[in-house]
Parts: C-alpha cells; sequence; structure tokens
C-alpha cells in the first residue's frame, strides 16, 4: 500500500514538474556556435613590437532570402527603421584608438550597432547604440527597435556589382595611399552599403 502511495505521489511531482515546465514564462535557446563574423584592422607598431591601434566589427551573417528581391517586400522591412545588421548577438563596433566613419568622429571604445533607412527611402546610415543601456535593459538584438539609437554615421547605397551576397558581408578595405583610410562596406542579396573610414593610428 505504502508502495502505491510512493508511486502516486511520485507520478503527481513528476507531472506536475513537467505541467510547469510547459507554461514557464521563461524559456531558452542557443547554446551551440553560430555563423559569426569579424572585420578588423590591426596596425602594428614594429620597432617596439606592440600593437598601436585598431578597429573591428564583429556580426552574425543572416542568409538573404529569396522574398527580399521584391522590392515592396525588402521597403516594408527597412524603411523608417533600424535593421540590425547581423543576427544573433549584437552586431558591434570596437576601437581603440578614434576613427571617422562617413566623416563623423567616433571615440575609442565599444559600440552595439545598426543600420537605420530614412523614411523615404533615400539615405542609409550607420546606427551607434550603448551597450551600457542595452545592458540595462536587457535588450536582445532581435529587438532593436526599443534600443536608442545615440548618433549615426551616413552611408551611400551603391549599385550591386554581380550576383547577389547570399551572407551578410561586411569589409574593411584599407587604402594603397594611406593606410589609415578604408572603406567600410556591408554587402547583403543586393543591398551595398559603403562609407570612408580613417582611423587615427598615432605616429
Amino acid at each position: 500500500m505504502k508502495g502505491k502511495l510512493l508511486i502516486g505521489a511520485l507520478m503527481l511531482f513528476v507531472t506536475g514538474s513537467l505541467h510547469a515546465q510547459q507554461n514557464a514564462r521563461i524559456s531558452v535557446e542557443g547554446g551551440s556556435p553560430d555563423d559569426r563574423a569579424s572585420a578588423r584592422l590591426l596596425y602594428w607598431n614594429g620597432p617596439a613590437n606592440a600593437a598601436a591601434g585598431q578597429l573591428a566589427i564583429n556580426y552574425g551573417r543572416p542568409v538573404w532570402k529569396k522574398e527580399y528581391d521584391d522590392p515592396a517586400t525588402f521597403d516594408k522591412m527597412t524603411k523608417g527603421q533600424v535593421w540590425r545588421m547581423g543576427s544573433n548577438f549584437w552586431s558591434n563596433l570596437y576601437a581603440d584608438v578614434p576613427v571617422k566613419i562617413g566623416g563623423k568622429s567616433i571615440k575609442p571604445g565599444l559600440y552595439f550597432l545598426g543600420i537605420e533607412r530614412s523614411a523615404d527611402g533615400a539615405s542609409w546610415s550607420l546606427a551607434f547604440i550603448d551597450p551600457i543601456k542595452v545592458r540595462q535593459n536587457r535588450i536582445d538584438a532581435f529587438d532593436i527597435r526599443k534600443a536608442t539609437v545615440e548618433f549615426t554615421a551616413p552611408m551611400t547605397a551603391e549599385p550591386a556589382a554581380g550576383e547577389a551576397v547570399d551572407k551578410l558581408t561586411i569589409t574593411l578595405a584599407t587604402s594603397q595611399n594611406n593606410m589609415r583610410d578604408a572603406t567600410l562596406k556591408v554587402a547583403w542579396g543586393q543591398l551595398v552599403l559603403t562609407a570612408p573610414v580613417h582611423v587615427a593610428v598615432p605616429e
């Protein structure tokens, strides 16, 4: 009799635990490696055999979907909005020296990033978000619309050359004439955005 009561109590406990899990308000996802990339410029001081400064953009690589080829669909996704410019964890910019992007001066630090498009669709900008405020409010990049854009740097939309870029690709290409000057390029599908970059590495 005691054995039956014990089994019955155990069954109630297990059933109750499963019911509680199914009705939990909090769920979890992730934990496995995802597809991330980093575009980085590292400046090296040869005589000192030490880094002179660096700039890095780290981001997840979403795949372009066929439905985005429809201009109406793409406009609905982007016009008057801030796009997360990546997937999963926040895309971010790290700089330990002053930089200029699109003529906008940016102090050394860590910034979360997005892409802002004007309501009329005519202009694009790199959007900078304060990671401290994001952390305080526990905002995921999926909810980037809830984050405050601190400032923006203008970007130029260019015609896509060749085939669509399947995965988001961000590059920093240095100038042959001046290694402190570079071009930031964001390419995804048929979207190509660029901005001039100047990295103020000390002599």
